[in-house]
C-alpha cells in the first residue's frame, strides 16, 4: 500500500468532531428519497486521483447527498457535474461526470481533495472543525509534494484553510496573507529545496454560484487552464 493510499484509509475512518460524525451518519441512515435504495458511504471522504498529481483542487468539504454518498469527492451532486464536465473540457479527465465510485473516471495529473472532510451541516463548517481537519490536509500536500506546481482553490473558506497548511508543510506564503478572489494568482517559493508552486483563486461550485451567473462553465474553464499551464499538463 503507498503512502497517499494509507493516508486516504485513515482518513476514512477519522471520528474527531463529534458534530460532523452525527450529522454525516444520521444523513446516511435516512437518506434523500431519491437514493432510498442506495447504501450511502456515511464517512469522511478522502481525496480523490493519482499520487503524482502536478495540480491539486481544494474545495470546501462533500455533499451530503454528493461525496456522503458515493465516497468520491465531488461525486453524485450538481457542483461535481459542473466540476468534472470542465475537467473534461480542458483534458484533464477521461469524461465530463462523475457519478459512483465505479464509473471508470480518471483524472490526468490532478488530484481533488477539501480541507474538510466530512459532509457539514447547511455545508458549513465550523472555523475549529477546519482546524481539526488540517491536519489531514498537511499530509496530504507533504506526500504531492515531489510533483506538485500548482493549487485551484475553490472558494474563500478552502483558501483560508490551505494557507496554513501551505506552510506547515513547508511552503513560504507571502506577509500579509494573500485574500481570496477569483482569478488571484499566487506564486509561492519552496523551502529547504523544495520547489515553488502557483495557488489560485476561483469561485466555489456551489449551486449558488453556478446557477447566478457568478460563476461560469468558460470562468472555470479559464481557471483550471492557466493552472494546468502552471503545472505543465498542458
Amino acid at each position: 500500500m503507498d503512502a497517499l493510499t494509507d493516508l486516504d484509509r485513515r482518513i476514512a475512518g477519522c471520528r474527531a468532531c463529534p458534530r460532523l460524525v452525527d450529522w454525516r451518519e444520521e444523513v446516511a441512515r435516512t437518506k434523500r428519497a431519491a437514493f432510498a435504495d442506495q447504501t450511502y458511504w456515511g464517512r469522511p471522504v478522502p481525496g480523490f486521483g493519482p499520487p503524482d498529481a502536478r495540480l491539486l483542487i481544494v474545495g470546501l468539504a462533500p455533499a451530503a447527498h454528493g461525496g456522503n454518498r458515493t465516497g468520491r469527492m465531488f461525486t453524485g451532486d450538481r457542483s461535481g457535474d459542473v466540476l468534472y464536465q470542465a475537467l473534461y473540457d480542458v483534458g484533464l479527465a477521461s469524461q465530463p461526470t462523475s457519478v459512483a465510485v465505479d464509473d471508470g473516471l480518471e483524472l490526468y495529473g490532478v488530484r481533488v481533495t477539501a480541507p474538510v472532510h466530512c459532509a457539514p451541516p447547511a455545508n458549513k463548517p465550523t472555523p475549529g472543525e477546519r482546524e481539526t481537519c488540517r491536519s489531514w490536509l498537511v499530509r496530504e500536500l507533504g506526500l504531492l509534494r515531489p510533483t506538485l506546481r500548482a493549487i485551484v482553490v475553490l472558494g474563500a473558506f478552502g483558501w483560508q484553510a490551505t494557507l496554513p497548511a501551505l506552510v506547515e508543510a513547508g511552503w513560504s506564503v507571502p506577509r500579509p496573507r494573500p485574500a481570496f478572489a477569483h482569478g488571484a494568482r499566487v506564486a509561492l517559493d519552496g523551502a529547504g529545496g523544495l520547489d515553488g508552486l502557483d495557488l489560485f483563486g476561483c469561485f466555489h461550485v456551489s449551486q449558488r454560484n453556478t446557477f447566478t451567473g457568478r460563476l461560469t462553465p468558460e470562468m472555470l474553464r479559464d481557471v483550471l487552464s492557466l493552472a494546468a499551464r502552471a503545472a505543465s499538463l498542458t
